[in-house]
């Protein structure tokens, strides 16, 4: 586990007063709107901290990680708006069923997996 500094700290906080998934550059400027001197590289590295250690959802999006907080060390799968980014965590138990059934037949053991179902949330479907 990493030490927590002042730095990892303030993009913790930033990340928890997000709305839905961030980039480490919007992090980043919001950060030194508030006066904050952290470098984007340091923003980066804790952003990665973060999602390495379960404290934060990772996505790719675009090309590029985007993030958000998430409860630590639980293991859930995301609906995600392809318009407005709204995310909802979802249970998945049928997934995690298929998973380890797949692993088994095909002799894996310790099987890992990511879902995300990615589509247009309410306010972002049309009629």
């Amino acid at each position: 586990m990493k030490r927590n500094t002042w730095q990892r700290e303030a993009v913790r906080e930033a990340l928890e007063t997000s709305e839905g998934f961030v980039s480490a550059q919007a992090l980043h400027s919001g950060l030194h709107a508030t006066g904050s001197p952290i470098g984007l590289a340091t923003v980066y590295r804790a952003l990665a901290d973060l999602a390495s250690e379960g404290e934060a959802d990772s996505l790719q999006q675009d090309g590029e990680s985007i993030y958000r907080a998430c409860t630590p060390n639980t293991h859930h799968h995301h609906l995600i708006c392809r318009n407005c980014g709204l995310t909802v965590e979802i249970e998945a138990d049928e997934v995690e069923t298929w998973a380890q059934k797949v692993a088994a037949q095909n002799g894996f053991t310790q099987a890992n997996h990511i879902v995300d179902v990615f589509g247009l949330c309410t306010s972002c479907s049309p009629g």
